[in-house]
């Protein structure tokens, strides 16, 4: 029950913060905004047209994700309200898990908003997505949002103030997202030839943003873009089962995030 008010007081907080409203109108003017770049009367599956949307999803949304998040978790300290909760009979867990969960539906709202404006935009002008690509590119950014969220709680817990939490998401947007390709490259270069496919997968789990990515294109029928030496990745996707494979990945992903932040905050409540 504690997990239950802590969530509902963060989506309160959330709706109430300016910043939420400022990443609605952001989001939904740049989700019409994809509705330029389709040129044709419906788009379906994967093409030029999608892989250009995804990619400009996965440059606004995992940054406005990790910002909000994290400025969340900070803002508990700047103003006290964690010493405050820290007395309270509530658990670590609850105070992690409901920021969470808050944070998740506070974010999920904004990204519906912004792709129901799109997708009814579209339908009137008879430019929009067929359904099963805008089913992949609601899921495509709620699995953005779920992945980077719990990146944004240990982003949250390690920085002492906003200005730490806007240094730190900064820099791990850019890494992720933006300098990925780059640096996978470089380091995959510096290895034996026979280690290079094993540290693409290990590199490729511990990277959410190229994880959700590569999922979503295989899932749209892309898999022949992207090289072969993802072609184990296109298979165990592709099966019937590649849907829970990927769930249980992303819950392993938030679990171990979450984990860390409860023990770190734990930790830091009981020395006072």
């Amino acid at each position: 029950m504690n997990l239950l008010h802590i969530a509902l007081r963060e989506i309160k907080i959330g709706f109430r913060n300016p910043w939420a409203y400022s990443f609605m109108a952001l989001f939904a003017l740049f989700s019409l905004s994809l509705l330029l770049i389709n040129a044709q009367r419906f788009v379906q599956g994967y093409s030029s047209t999608t892989s250009s949307m995804l990619n400009l999803i996965l440059y606004l949304l995992p940054l406005m994700t990790l910002l909000l998040g994290s400025f969340s978790l900070t803002a508990e300290k700047e103003e006290g309200s964690w010493q405050l909760l820290s007395t309270y009979p509530l658990s670590t867990f609850s105070f992690i898990g409901g920021k969470y969960t808050g944070l998740t539906a506070v974010l999920m709202t904004i990204v519906a908003f912004g792709y129901g404006l799109t997708g009814v935009v579209g339908s009137v002008a008879g430019r929009g997505l067929d359904g099963q690509t805008f089913g992949m590119f609601m899921a495509f950014s709620f699995g953005l949002i779920l992945l980077f969220l719990a990146i944004a709680l240990v982003i949250g817990t390690v920085a002492r103030n906003r200005w730490q939490a806007l240094t730190i998401g900064v820099a791990v947007w850019f890494f992720t997202v933006i300098g990925w390709p780059t640096l996978l490259i470089s380091l995959l270069g510096l290895l034996p030839y026979l280690w290079i496919k094993p540290a693409l997968v290990v590199l490729t789990f511990l990277n959410p943003a190229e994880l959700v990515r590569l999922f979503v294109v295989v899932k749209l029928g892309g898999g022949a873009a992207l090289g072969p030496e993802y072609y184990t990745w296109v298979g165990w996707i592709s099966k019937p089962s590649g849907s829970w494979m990927f769930l249980l990945v992303c819950m392993v992903w938030i679990a171990a995030a979450i984990g860390w932040a409860q023990l770190v905050w734990e930790r830091g409540r009981s020395r006072g």
